[in-house]
C-alpha cells in the first residue's frame, strides 16, 4: 500500500472517531440545557404561585379580623402626626 492511502484511510478513521465524540459532547449539552430549562420553568411557575398565595395572605379582608383579634385597630386622629420638612420630633412635641 502506498503512504498516502495508509495516511488517508487513518486521517479518515480518526475524523469518525472525533466527530463521533463531538456528536455525543453535543447530546450531553443539549440534555443539560434542557434540564435547566425545565427547572426554569418550573421556578417561574413555583414563583407564580408564590405571588398567588402572597396576595391571598395580604388582604386586608383576611388580615383585619385577625389583627382585631389580636387588640389592633385602627390608628386614630391623635396618634398620626404630619411632620413639617426639617422638623424633629421629640417626646410628642414638634419642633424647629
Amino acid at each position: 500500500m502506498h503512504p498516502v492511502t495508509v495516511s488517508a484511510a487513518f486521517l479518515a478513521i480518526s475524523s469518525a472517531f472525533l466527530l463521533y465524540g463531538l456528536s455525543y459532547e453535543t447530546k450531553q449539552l443539549e440534555a443539560r440545557v434542557a434540564q435547566q430549562q425545565r427547572q426554569a420553568d418550573q421556578a417561574r411557575s413555583d414563583i407564580a404561585v408564590l405571588k398567588a398565595e402572597r396576595a391571598h395572605l395580604l388582604r386586608p379582608a383576611r388580615i383585619e379580623p385577625l389583627a382585631r383579634a389580636q387588640g389592633l385597630a385602627p390608628p386614630a386622629d391623635g396618634q398620626i402626626v404630619e411632620t413639617v420638612p426639617g422638623a424633629t420630633i421629640q417626646t410628642g412635641t414638634i419642633s424647629r
